[in-house]
């Protein structure tokens, strides 16, 4: 049958989210807090882990989409908000 994959991936000046899903079920996320990637999956099913590095490329994830934030608030700070 067909499934649903998704990943999240967000930043914020002072926050960030990275996260995978599966049919709805979220199956890795990254704890930026605590510095790891946590597979949060109930016993009851065949645990699925992600290849070594997935935080750190997480991590290398983050620090981008802060500086493209910064590089869009700079190219749109001139920018009328409304014509």
């Amino acid at each position: 049958g067909l499934h649903v994959d998704l990943s999240i991936a967000g930043c914020s000046d002072s926050d960030g989210e990275m996260m995978y899903s599966l049919d709805g079920e979220e199956l890795w996320f990254a704890d930026f807090i605590n510095h790891r990637g946590v597979e949060p999956q109930p016993s009851f099913i065949d645990h699925i882990s992600y290849v070594e590095g997935t935080y750190e490329g997480a991590v290398a994830n983050q620090q981008v989409c802060k500086q493209n934030l910064k590089t869009i608030r700079e190219a749109m700070k001139d920018i009328p908000l409304e014509n």
